[in-house]
């Protein structure tokens, strides 16, 4: 029997102990979801870099106790230097996932906070006061500056990717201890982010951008040898959103708009609620089955249309409308597994949930995209940049064609839902490919087939293509599945590969539910260094 987290006031979940702590506590001081989160981006940012940072993106999906859904866009664009020709000219055919040219977007993510804040303010009772940046910022400039224990996934992490991790810029003076490979239980400090976390609170989020921090933030990025300006810091301000929207047969699912693939995960669950999923038995293989059909058709839509939401072609809401999955879903069936390419590869990230005492929930996700990013930590200010722009394509007639000021592809999307019966859930995972698969796991479970949340979580998992550590395209299943469901799905014509019965590689899934009576579940995923804090 799994052990339920519940509670009756405010809860949160995230991929580290830590951070879902610092969301709970600007709780119990009357913050609010928006306020905690903020307080967790940074104490996760401080307590899992190999996962993500004040250097890389992040998206929100707000559920306010009533109106609609909003969305938060914290996503920066390709530098302005950043074009085809000037990585040609350098005799390149490709764009480096690692060093100073991988450094290539603006890293959006704090503004992403500081607009999340500002729709806070906008949605706060009258006469309610904000809590203190510098209060939702603590945590994580005493853990920067105190230390905080190496986790095993870290370490995990800088051992696999250290040989091309080791030349970066700053990386090794940052991310090794004593020059050594840092063992999980260690002590990890890192005074630099302590410092600009602490700028930040003294002079505001925006300062990021627009005021003293941007001009060290601009000199270092000039330093290292990156194409990202303080120009380009000037020029960028997070973005307001309307979530995209499907009609379930439980309820309303929103998730976060292009360029990330959120769609790709409504799509997925579009076509389930078409595909006959209800009548089948829950974790058989025809459910993975089913889930991997749809998820095929998903990403070939995803190949043809998902972008920056300027250079689509479609509105991008249009992908979720019911004549396009009706079409999409006429190619599923039962008996036999469609052909399948390839996936889009990983990508490294935290998801995180929370939802206060008003009743207000917040899925959000943060990331740097690759393990460490570029790995590149620039001198002064100790932020290890995303290498997020190494998604773009140099050939000019792609659909990811880089190009000066348009967004990057991210695999990155939070989701939300508003069930039929009353129920609010948030959530999400981190995993590249294996984000909107383990969001249909996940949702399947707990709201198609009823399973605990922290049963929908914890159960056996499945993959195609690539995700983190991973670099083949096939269809992986954790060994807890039996040995009869891996011949079904191979008889199916499925490529299977078995992995370790808990694997990383699956992600790290976390879910929140509140219910009509004002009661809250939580469910932190076992493959991370995670928890659910609730009072």
């Amino acid at each position: 029997m799994l052990n339920t987290a519940r509670a009756t006031r405010a809860i949160a979940v995230a991929p580290h102990h830590l951070a879902a702590q610092s969301a709970l506590a600007v709780m119990r001081e009357g913050g609010n979801a928006i306020e905690a989160m903020v307080a967790a981006a940074a104490t996760i940012a401080v307590v899992y870099p190999h996962m993500n940072g004040i250097g890389g993106d992040s998206f929100w999906v707000i559920v306010p106790p009533k109106g609609d859904p909003i969305a938060v866009d914290g996503c920066g664009p390709a530098a302005a230097a950043a074009t085809i020709d000037a990585y040609r000219s350098r005799g390149l055919d490709a764009i480096p996932v690692r060093g100073p040219l991988a450094a290539n977007t603006v890293a959006g993510t704090v503004g992403g906070w500081n607009k999340a804040l500002e729709i806070a303010a906008g949605l706060a009772a009258p006469g309610a006061r904000p809590l203190p940046l510098a209060r939702l910022l603590a945590d994580a400039i005493v853990y920067a500056t105190e230390g905080v224990a190496v986790t095993v996934s870290q370490e995990s992490a800088t051992r696999a990717k250290l040989p091309e991790l080791h030349p970066q810029p700053g990386y090794a003076d940052t991310f090794l201890i004593d020059g050594a490979l840092p063992r999980a239980g260690q002590r990890f400090f890192q005074p630099k982010i302590a410092r600009t976390l602490g700028m930040l609170a003294r002079d505001g989020l925006d300062s990021y951008y627009r005021g003293p921090l941007a001009v060290e933030i601009a000199r270092d990025l000039a330093s290292v040898g990156s194409l990202v300006s303080g120009d380009d810091l000037r020029h960028y301000h997070a973005q307001q959103k309307v979530p995209l929207h499907l009609a379930h047969s439980a309820g309303d699912v929103y998730n976060m708009t292009p360029p990330t693939q959120g769609a790709v995960s409504l799509t997925i669950l579009g076509l389930l609620d078409r595909a006959g999923l209800s009548q089948v038995e829950a974790d058989s293989a025809d459910h993975v089955h089913l889930v991997v059909e749809a998820t095929k058709q998903a990403f070939r839509m995803r190949d043809q249309h998902v972008t920056d939401p300027a250079d689509m072609s479609v509105e991008p809401q249009s992908l979720l409308d019911p004549a396009a999955l009706d079409a999409m879903a006429a190619h599923i069936t039962l008996e036999k597994a469609a052909p399948w390419g390839q996936g889009r590869g990983p990508g490294d990230t935290i998801w995180m949930g929370c939802i206060d005492q008003d009743g207000m929930a917040v899925s959000f996700i943060q990331s740097i995209y690759h393990e460490f990013g570029s790995g590149v930590v620039l001198p002064i200010t100790g932020i290890n940049w995303q290498n997020r722009g190494a998604s773009f394509s140099l050939d000019p007639d792609h659909l990811l064609a880089l190009k000066p000021g348009k967004k990057p592809f991210h695999t990155l999307n939070p989701a939300a839902a508003r069930l039929r019966d009353g129920r609010v859930m948030v959530y999400g995972t981190m995993g590249g490919d294996g984000q909107p698969q383990t969001q249909a796991a996940v949702f399947t479970r707990h709201v198609v087939f009823g399973q605990p949340l922290q049963t929908a979580v914890t159960a056996p998992r499945w993959l195609l293509g690539r995700t983190w550590g991973q670099s083949s395209d096939s269809l992986k299943l954790e060994s807890r599945f039996s040995d009869a469901i891996v011949a079904d799905l191979r008889a199916r014509g499925h490529e299977v590969d078995v992995l370790l019965p808990f694997d990383e590689t699956m992600g790290h899934a976390g879910a929140l539910v509140r219910f009509p009576d004002g009661t809250l579940e939580g469910a932190s995923d076992p493959r991370s260094d995670g928890g659910v804090a609730a009072f």
